[in-house]
């Protein structure tokens, strides 16, 4: 029994052209990446610091914007630009005003900028 495109599973033609497909270009988070910040967003929203956010995939990077009410502009953004990888490290932290308060290779080290600091009991 020959078997021809017509006769194939259908689904096994869709899964063969998303893996063929170009990788859209997009720079994205990846699932720990996203994670962490997260984690970083739900404490300082627990403690009444933050309120809002917004995610932004551009062509050349990812943004994560914090807000402290929704019609304000943003107080950090969390940026993922991977052509500073070699360079300065593709993670950095830019606060409202534009001032870049910290870059790096590694985005927990890089977080710690705007983390909470544990309170002496």
């Amino acid at each position: 029994m020959n078997v021809t495109p017509e006769d194939a599973d259908p689904s096994e033609n869709r899964a063969a052209a998303r893996t063929t497909a170009a990788a859209p270009n997009r720079v994205t988070f990846d699932r720990l990446e996203l994670n962490r910040i997260l984690n970083l967003y739900g404490r300082m929203v627990a403690d009444g610091e933050w309120r809002d956010y917004a995610i932004d995939f551009l062509r050349d990077r990812a943004v994560f914007s914090v807000f402290r009410r929704a019609s304000e502009v943003p107080i950090y953004r969390i940026e993922k630009d991977p052509r500073l990888a070699r360079k300065q490290g593709m993670y950095s932290v830019i606060s409202a005003t534009g001032l870049i308060l910290r870059r790096g290779h590694e985005l927990e080290r890089v977080l710690l900028v705007i983390a909470p600091k544990p309170a002496l009991v």
